[in-house]
């Protein structure tokens, strides 16, 4: 009973950490990744459309990400749904693709950036705790209705905290990294 608390405790806080991760790609760092535009949606015939899925993204160089949208009468749409998504540049349009130039860093953006990682983290910790009461609400539920002694119920909300621990760790690790690299001119 209370090994499957566990396992689906444990999976829900890698979900955060997943989540977490994939934030964390959204991110400026100090070479373009093409993760900057990952969450840009564009209206395809009527759908809102990842950017991904309307043409090729890649970056063609530390500072500069080339588009090429599969249909030609997406490039307005496209540079449109850019402007709006206000990623600190602004889209270049020669007609057949577009060309986002990213100008290098100042400290004070890479120190906004850092800031909006602390802000991700906090949200993971904060989805972690989450997971971690929903598992001991889980197990005393299970001590209220007699099927596990108060004991069990101890020892089960104490690997809970552990595991919550652990969790806790690799966000504060994956952190430091992007922090490293966000900070790395």
């Amino acid at each position: 009973m209370t090994s499957e608390i566990f396992e689906q405790t444990n999976a829900n806080m890698e979900k955060s950490i997943e989540a977490l991760k994939r934030d964390f790609a959204t991110l400026r760092t100090g070479k373009v990744t093409t993760g900057i535009v990952d969450n840009i949606k564009v209206d395809y015939y009527g759908t809102m459309t990842a950017l991904t899925q309307v043409g090729n993204v890649i970056a063609t160089d530390a500072t500069t990400i080339s588009i090429t949208p599969w249909e030609k009468t997406l490039l307005p749409v496209i540079e449109k749904a850019i402007q709006e998504a206000n990623i600190g540049v602004n889209p270049n349009n020669d007609g057949d693709f577009i060309k986002l130039f990213f100008p290098p860093m100042t400290s004070e953006q890479r120190q906004e950036i850092v800031k909006q990682a602390k802000g991700m983290v906090e949200n993971a910790k904060v989805a972690i705790r989450n997971v971690r009461k929903d598992g001991n609400d889980k197990i005393k539920k299970l001590e209220k209705d007699k099927e596990i002694s108060e004991d069990e119920s101890k020892k089960a909300q104490e690997q809970i905290q552990k595991l919550t621990d652990e969790h806790v760790a690799k966000i504060d690790e994956a952190f430091k990294v992007k922090e490293a690299d966000i900070l790395k001119v």
